[in-house]
């Protein structure tokens, strides 16, 4: 029986999409997996080192692994007003009629981004290109770095999108917006990998099973969340978890499409230029 090696994160968008797959909630063709859950920069930089067969990645990498891997169709995260947020905290001497006045200067800000490979590293480098003080810390640390002041500004994704102004921080950039707005196209968050030495046949019956697996989960699994879902979310409210799913899980997610293929063609144009 074939044991594939298989990375993603355990936030709720990835354990909603594999949930079926890895817990043979479809027929899985005599496929069994091996899970590796982790913060999707460590998983980048196993890509980065041909660590997995298959793995959920960054298109922010795609760049630097294209050569050792191909892009699956199904599993990914790209859509519209899925992007990240740049997060500031208010000084204590607000003042609505002076908004750019409040935030930190520019030039000499220190930002937290959610690792040196990711989109978002990339669409924050495409927003601001000026800024060069950046700490690459764990995307769920940056809300209290912000707060703490340990720097100025940060860069969020994930569930912290549906947190950060309960925190009292408040929005500087929608940076995804802004690739939308800047090359009219979705913005390619992050795909699915498999490793060139995989047989090219066993890659499309894997990229036909993770499809399933979506499919399986829109119509199974929405309403009553999976315990595989809610185990790995221990810290979040289901309705965070929801807003999680709705915001990340789409049809560009069962098959990206030409749609899709082209946007991530203009993100790889950005890696160039930035």
């Amino acid at each position: 029986m074939p044991l594939i090696e298989l990375g993603f994160s355990p936030c709720p968008n990835d354990t909603f999409i594999f949930d079926a797959l890895v817990n043979h909630k479809i027929d899985t063709k005599g496929y069994e997996f091996k899970i590796y859950l982790q913060d999707v920069q460590t998983l980048n930089e196993w890509a980065l080192q041909g660590k997995l067969p298959l793995s959920k990645i960054s298109y922010g990498v795609w760049p630097m692994v294209k050569n050792n891997y191909q892009l699956l169709n199904a599993g990914g995260a790209l859509g519209k007003g899925v992007g990240p947020l740049l997060i500031y905290k208010k000084s204590a001497n607000y003042n609505n009629d002076k908004i750019d006045a409040e935030k930190p200067n520019q030039k000499t800000m220190t930002v937290a981004i959610p690792g040196k490979n990711t989109t978002a590293h990339l669409l924050f480098s495409l927003a601001f290109p000026e800024v060069k003080n950046k700490q690459f810390i764990v995307f769920n640390e940056i809300e209290d770095a912000v707060l703490t002041g340990k720097v100025d500004a940060g860069v969020i994704i994930h569930e912290n999108r549906f947190t950060y102004e309960q925190k009292g921080l408040s929005k500087w950039m929608d940076l995804g917006t802004y690739f939308e707005e800047t090359f009219n196209a979705p913005i390619p968050l992050g795909g699915i990998i498999a490793r060139n030495d995989m047989p090219k046949e066993e890659v499309k019956i894997l990229d036909t099973l993770i499809k399933e697996s979506v499919e399986f989960a829109f119509k199974n699994s929405y309403d009553n969340l999976p315990e595989f879902v809610k185990c790995h979310s221990q810290e979040m409210s289901e309705q965070v978890m929801r807003q999680h799913i709705d915001l990340y899980v789409n049809d560009f997610t069962i098959d990206m499409g030409v749609t899709g293929k082209n946007a991530i063609t203009q993100l790889e144009k950005v890696s160039q230029i930035v």
